[in-house]
C-alpha cells in the first residue's frame, strides 16, 4: 500500500487547489478522482473578486485569460419597471476583472498545477470506503480502479481530504453530521449560447423567479433561469424550452429580445434543486472542503470562489499540523471556525433569496448583503496574504 502525506479526494475546483497548495509545500499528495481529466460539469462559472485574487497568487491567472476566457469589467442588475444598474468592476486588490472560465478549463488548470507541484494524479478511481488504524483514526482510502472495476485500490495517508461534492463519501464514511440544515432550494435549467454578447455579468430578478447572463470561453454566454423547484415542476410540463421562455419573461423581460435571437449551443441542462448545509469539516485523520463540508444553491454564484478560498484555508491549517507548530484537532478545528464565520451572512442571504418569495425591495437588501459578506472574505484573504509576506520579510530580515 502506497503512502502520502495527504490524499485527496475530488479533482475539481476544491480538490485540485487543496492538493495543489499542499504539494507545492513538499508534502506527498494523491489526488484521485472516479471522472476522466479534462471533463466538463454543470456550473454557474462565475467567479468574484476573491478568487480572481487568489489564482493570480498562485500564478494562475495569465493561463485562465490564455484560454480566450473573457474579462468581465461590469455587472448589470435588471429588475422589473425599472432601469439597470450597471456597477463598473474598477481595479483593486490585483484583481482588474472578473472571470467565468469553462469547468473543463479551470479544472484542469488546476489539476495541471498540482501535478506540476508533484501531487499524485490518480483520475479513473473510484474511492468507496476509508481505511482506519488501530486506533479507529482515518488512515487513507480505499476505492477501485479500472475500466471494469476489477482493480482494488488503496492509498495510507496520515490526512484524508473529502473534496468529493454533496454526495461525499469522505462525510458519509467519516461520519460528518449536519450542523446547519436549510430549507431553501432553486431549481436550475441552463444552457451556453452563442450570438449573444454581453459585456458583463448580467443579474435579473423578477417575478419569483432570476436569471442570469455569464460571459464564457469561446465567444459564448451561459444563460440560466431559475425558480422554485414546484414552479420549475409545473413550467416543464409544457416542455423544457417552454418552461425556459417563461422564466426569461418573468425574470427578465428586459432580455427576452436578446436571449430569444441568439443561437443555442448544446443541449439545455437542469438542476432540481436541493437545500444548502454546512457538515461538521473535520475528525480524526480527515477534513472536508468544498461542497462536501458547506453547500448552498447557486444563485449567488459564489461556490467556485468559496472552493478556492477554502482550500487555502484548510492547506494552510493541514501544513500548521504537519510542522507541529498547531495539534491537528485543534487546527482542523481553526479551519471550520474561519469558515463558518466568512460563510455565514453570505449563506444567509442566499437562503432568502433562493425563497423566491421576495419583493424588488428586499431583493435588493438581500443582494447588498451579498456584497457586504464578500467584501469581508476579501479583507480577510488579502490580510492573509499580508500576513505571509511579513513572516517572509521577517525571515529574511533574520537571515541577513
Amino acid at each position: 500500500m502506497k503512502g502520502y502525506d495527504v490524499v485527496v479526494v475530488g479533482a475539481r475546483v476544491a480538490g485540485a487547489s487543496t492538493a495543489m497548495l499542499l504539494a507545492r509545500a513538499g508534502l506527498r499528495v494523491a489526488l484521485v478522482d472516479r471522472g476522466t481529466y479534462g471533463s466538463d460539469t454543470l456550473s454557474t462559472h462565475a467567479l468574484m473578486r476573491a478568487g480572481v485574487l487568489q489564482l493570480s497568487r498562485w500564478g494562475l491567472l495569465e493561463r485562465v485569460v490564455a484560454e480566450g476566457t473573457p474579462p468581465v469589467r461590469s455587472v448589470t442588475f435588471h429588475y422589473p419597471g425599472t432601469e439597470p444598474v450597471h456597477v463598473s468592476i474598477k481595479p483593486s486588490s490585483g484583481v482588474a476583472a472578473l472571470y467565468a472560465p469553462r469547468r473543463h478549463v479551470l479544472d484542469r488548470i488546476l489539476v495541471d498545477a498540482a501535478a506540476a507541484a508533484g501531487a499524485d494524479v490518480q483520475f479513473g478511481t473510484t474511492v468507496t470506503g476509508l481505511l482506519r488504524d488501530e486506533h479507529d483514526r482515518v488512515a487513507g482510502v480505499r476505492g477501485i480502479r479500472g475500466t471494469a472495476g476489477d482493480r482494488e485500490v488503496r492509498l495510507g495517508a496520515a490526512v484524508t481530504v473529502g473534496a468529493d461534492g454533496i454526495r461525499s463519501v469522505v462525510a458519509r464514511e467519516g461520519g460528518a453530521r449536519v450542523v446547519r440544515q436549510g430549507r431553501a432550494a432553486g431549481a436550475v435549467l441552463y444552457r451556453y449560447a452563442s450570438g449573444l454578447p454581453a459585456a458583463g455579468y448580467e443579474w435579473a430578478y423578477g417575478a419569483s423567479a432570476a436569471a442570469g447572463l455569464i460571459p464564457t470561453n469561446d465567444g459564448r454566454t451561459g444563460v440560466f433561469v431559475s425558480t422554485t423547484p414546484q414552479r420549475m415542476k409545473a413550467l416543464r410540463r409544457s416542455g423544457t424550452d417552454a418552461a425556459f421562455r417563461a422564466l426569461v419573461a418573468r425574470a427578465a423581460p428586459a432580455l427576452q429580445e436578446r436571449v430569444a435571437a441568439a443561437g443555442e449551443t448544446g443541449r439545455t441542462r437542469g438542476w432540481s434543486g436541493m437545500p444548502g448545509f454546512v457538515r461538521r469539516s473535520s475528525g480524526p485523520g480527515w477534513a472536508l472542503v468544498g461542497d462536501a463540508g458547506y453547500f448552498k444553491d447557486p444563485i449567488t454564484a459564489h461556490g467556485i470562489t468559496d472552493a478556492l478560498r477554502d482550500a487555502e484555508l484548510l492547506a494552510d491549517e493541514i501544513l500548521e499540523a504537519v510542522a507541529g507548530g498547531t495539534p491537528e484537532p485543534v487546527a482542523l478545528c481553526r479551519y471550520q471556525a474561519t469558515r463558518d464565520r466568512l460563510s455565514h451572512r453570505m449563506l444567509e442571504a442566499t437562503e432568502a433569496v433562493a425563497a423566491y418569495d421576495w419583493d424588488i425591495d428586499r431583493v435588493q437588501r438581500l443582494l447588498r448583503q451579498v456584497s457586504s459578506a464578500m467584501s469581508d472574505e476579501l479583507d480577510h484573504l488579502e490580510s492573509r496574504g499580508r500576513d505571509r509576506l511579513d513572516r517572509r520579510l521577517g525571515t529574511e530580515w533574520t537571515r541577513t
